[in-house]
């Protein structure tokens, strides 16, 4: 099951990606990074292919540090501090750096940034729930 707990954190991301990106920022989203709608929907194949390559490795990483801990400390809250950690350690500054040196704006960072967020924090919540 161990190899399985990333993936499927990965598709729950994913969901809330859909969620965060469409529903709750989408247009925001949009209006800050310039992308129209024709661009949005180009190669979307690729585009959600790789994006959800990479939630399978965070998540991967996530689950590998909520592993370190015993098995009766794995629970949803456990693991998502641990996922919110790791963003707030190591994804967010990054992605500061980045938006400082790219000029982006500092409500695109807002928006990506509690994306990444609560992306970790659910992955880390996920791989620990389904330990049994």
């Amino acid at each position: 099951m161990e190899f399985l707990e990333p993936i499927i954190a990965a598709i729950a991301a994913f969901g809330l990606g859909f969620v965060w990106y469409s529903a709750l920022f989408g247009k925001a989203w949009q209006r800050e990074t310039g992308i129209s709608d024709e661009e949005a929907q180009s190669d979307m194949l690729r585009t959600h292919g790789l994006s959800f390559l990479m939630m399978c490795i965070i998540a991967a990483g996530i689950n590998f540090i909520v592993n370190l801990h015993g098995i009766e400390e794995q629970t949803f809250v456990h693991g998502g501090f641990h996922g919110a950690l790791s963003a707030v350690m190591y994804a967010l500054p990054l992605m500061g750096v980045n938006y400082l040196y790219q000029k982006k704006s500092l409500k695109l960072f807002l928006i990506d940034a509690g994306y990444a967020l609560a992306f970790f924090a659910l992955a880390g919540g996920v791989c620990a729930a389904l330990k049994f």
